[in-house]
């Protein structure tokens, strides 16, 4: 039984076309592409067989295979990257135990999310899926409220139950807190870190699931899977020092910029 590792990633974004290419400098002043950098964070994870970008552009796909990635053409008819990752999970055969979706736009994301989300998913037999989520501190928190008060759609937010079963995620910031918080304290709002990992079964049904009024007006495409009644199996993860920051519009470029001169990641 393998776990395969599927990137998706599609050049028309309504939000920000030809997202994947964007190039990002590093601690060195090299600039890669997003989808190099995300394959990169792939490639560093212990417990994947196999990674694979998934595109139906061909301009990203030559991009892809010009650093050697692997790439399994899907069709323009994925609505999101679960769905593209359905089509890529068609193409991959029989024994796989898993399919993880690092979505193209999280290069920051750390070997250790992915591999705790792994042993997530083993170790809760009735989820369908897991997805990790990451305590805000409170500059983690000033930023989201920031990007909203800018009327721009940045990370996503969770809440969760006792089982850390989720409960529901929102591009708004919940739960509401008036609190303020100093930079580096823990807060009670939880960022949702764009990674999923499938059971076969339930990618290979969710392109039929009809979708709901809540994915319809969130754009999220986890919320599938509790408006057809599924677990979300939401598993924690620390920072470990490391920052993370998804590319969701171009002013998040000088950021991750940042971010990646920070930890010298080159």
């Amino acid at each position: 039984m393998s776990v395969h590792c599927v990137i998706p990633a599609r050049y028309a974004s309504t939000r920000y076309p030809g997202k994947p290419l964007a190039l990002l400098r590093g601690a060195t002043g090299v600039a890669r592409s997003l989808i190099e950098r995300s394959w990169r964070a792939a490639m560093a994870v212990d417990g994947f067989d196999a990674v694979h970008v998934a595109t139906d552009d061909d301009r990203i796909a030559e991009a892809a295979r010009s650093f050697g990635a692997q790439v399994l053409m899907t069709s323009s008819e994925a609505r999101n990257g679960t769905e593209r990752c359905a089509e890529a999970l068609a193409q991959l055969g029989e024994g796989v135990e898993m399919v993880v979706n690092l979505q193209g736009d999280a290069p920051l994301t750390p070997p250790w999310f992915l591999e705790a989300l792994i042993e997530g998913l083993r170790a809760d037999a009735q989820a369908a899926v897991a997805t990790p989520i990451l305590r805000c501190d409170g500059e983690t928190l000033a930023a989201l409220k920031a990007d909203r008060a800018a009327g721009r759609v940045g990370g996503t937010t969770a809440v969760v139950d006792s089982a850390m079963r989720g409960l529901y995620f929102s591009k708004e910031v919940i739960p509401f807190t008036a609190e303020s918080y100093a930079p580096e304290a823990p807060t009670p709002v939880f960022h949702h870190v764009g990674v999923y990992a499938y059971r076969p079964w339930a990618l290979h049904a969710y392109p039929d699931w009809a979708v709901g009024p809540l994915e319809t007006l969130e754009g999220l495409e986890q919320l599938r899977f509790l408006e057809a009644g599924h677990s979300v199996r939401c598993v924690e993860v620390e920072a470990r020092g490391a920052k993370f920051w998804e590319l969701n519009n171009p002013e998040d470029i000088p950021r991750i910029e940042a971010m990646l001169a920070e930890m010298g990641q080159p």
